[in-house]
């Protein structure tokens, strides 16, 4: 085939960017046209997503691609899950979407407890319980009175709202649905029995769509201001890690059992298996996994862990103190400091929004009775190493769920450059871990887009495709004693 262009937008929660993706019919090569800086806004004591200026910038990307390529087949956009944007009448937009680490959800998911059980939420929605998920979002909206709520007249996830704002089709794409916990996995619906308990609207709710919908053309403004005509605006897996998971360059086989796991490596790292259908099961719910939706009809059993979100902010505050330290700067200073002295866990609520990250490591090690890492080099190689123990628990677990022993992980995303952690997870969990593409999300999306137009003609020739197209780094576990060591006081330090 003639070379053919694809366009994703991957919009992160600290940046966003712009990757055309050509391809020849056998390999895939990526181009990043445009990037820019994403974040919350805090307004008085409340934490937003700036979507107009989100919206500015992603306008101003497809311009920049079509100043690099005159003809794009289409253009999807993957984001982060459970946040979500309101129209009212005539479509007018409610105001900006409120950030999933804002403090309004703090309690909701007791005073939804009180109401419906956690055994029956689970029921309905087979998802992991996280005080920022969809639901407690909207409960909270509930509880508080809130006008935006009242006038509202429908609900877009935040990759719907952008797949709006281009072609003026409004729907609910499937897998960033499934992370509300009021999406049901086993019947593909709404969870409305649910809603209906807790006394939530259920209208606001549009039509579930499938990755690889084609929505239509971009919108005629939208199209004749970057100069895209023709191009139409296609589903990918909407949600950042369903397209991070359809790059895992895994090799399957019909009616065969995954001896693989997926690490998705970022601010949040996603673990789980890769599953034919949902797991909506007793020992899912003691282990508060999540079924969320993949492409082709495929079930993400994943739990969510928090990933580099800890250095992130430990490198935000001490840059902020003027020490201007870059990655590679900081993975030599915690490489040069001793290994296995104290250990967090990432997903302690004091590490969701701490405002000084290093503080609250030490906080937390002095208060577990361990010694408190001083300097910078001690507190961040405290954050990978628990980070990798956090993977061998989970791991684990996936093992259990599974049914068998698994031999790979499959790491991918921009934490794979973290060399240091890459090492560390396949010391603690004693198995190999092969890490890459490192653009694992917009390879997700743009491949599925390439699917969607008939060009590949399934998810597994798309992996095909990904493993011809991008290098992988092979890690093999070392010094596992000393690991095996830790993990028992690492199980305590969680437990405690």
């Amino acid at each position: 085939m003639s070379e053919k262009a694809y366009l994703a937008v991957d919009l992160g929660a600290s940046s966003g960017r712009h990757v055309l993706g050509h391809f020849d019919g056998k390999r895939l090569r990526l181009e990043e046209v445009y990037r820019f800086e994403n974040g919350p806004v805090q307004v008085d004591s409340r934490l937003y997503w700036d979507l107009l200026n989100q919206w500015a910038h992603i306008r101003q990307g497809l311009r920049a691609a079509g100043g690099k390529c005159r003809k794009i087949a289409s253009v999807g956009v993957d984001t982060w899950g459970v946040d979500f944007g309101l129209l009212g009448r005539g479509d007018e937009l409610l105001g900006n979407p409120y950030h999933y680490r804002d403090s309004r959800t703090n309690g909701m998911m007791d005073r939804a407890f009180s109401i419906a059980s956690r055994a029956e939420i689970f029921r309905h929605t087979g998802l992991q319980f996280m005080q920022f998920n969809s639901l407690y979002q909207l409960l909270a909206m509930k509880l508080g009175n809130s006008p935006l709520l009242d006038a509202a007249e429908s609900l877009l996830l935040m990759p719907d709202l952008f797949h709006w704002l281009l072609s003026g089709v409004k729907c609910n794409e499937m897998t960033d649905a499934s992370t509300s916990q009021f999406y049901n996995p086993i019947t593909g619906t709404w969870a409305t029995e649910l809603l209906d308990k807790l006394a939530l609207p259920k209208g606001l709710l549009g039509r579930i769509a499938q990755p690889g919908t084609t929505l239509g053309s971009l919108r005629p403004s939208v199209a004749a201001e970057s100069g895209l005509d023709g191009t139409k605006v296609v589903l990918p897996g909407t949600h950042d890690t369903a397209s991070a998971v359809m790059a895992v360059p895994a090799a399957s086989r019909p009616g065969v059992k995954p001896d693989w796991c997926y690490v998705s490596l970022g601010t949040w790292a996603l673990m789980g298996i890769e599953l034919p259908k949902p797991l909506v099961t007793d020992a899912v719910l003691k282990l508060n996994f999540t079924n969320e939706g993949g492409v082709g009809g495929t079930t993400r059993l994943l739990k969510n862990i928090g990933g580099l979100w800890l250095v992130q902010e430990c490198r935000r505050v001490w840059n902020q103190a003027g020490a201007n330290l870059d990655w590679e700067a900081l993975n030599q200073l915690s490489a040069a400091a001793p290994a296995l002295r104290s250990l967090v866990d990432p997903d302690a609520p004091e590490f969701l929004a701490p405002g000084d990250m290093p503080d609250a490591i030490r906080a937390f090690c002095r208060r577990t009775g361990q010694p408190a890492p001083e300097d910078k080099g001690a507190v961040v190689r405290c954050a990978l190493e628990s980070i990798a123990m956090k993977f061998r628990q989970v791991f684990k677990m996936c093992e259990e769920l599974n049914g068998g022993r698994l031999e790979t992980i499959h790491i991918v995303g921009g934490g794979t450059k973290n060399r240091q952690l890459c090492q560390a997870a396949a010391d603690a969990c004693g198995c190999r871990v092969v890490a890459g593409p490192v653009e694992a999300t917009a390879t997700g999306n743009l491949m599925m887009q390439a699917v969607a137009a008939g060009d590949v003609g399934s998810i597994a020739e798309a992996r095909e495709v990904i493993r011809r197209s991008f290098p992988v780094e092979e890690y093999e576990p070392k010094n596992t004693a000393a690991w095996d060591e830790a993990y028992g006081r690492f199980l305590k330090v969680v437990s405690g």
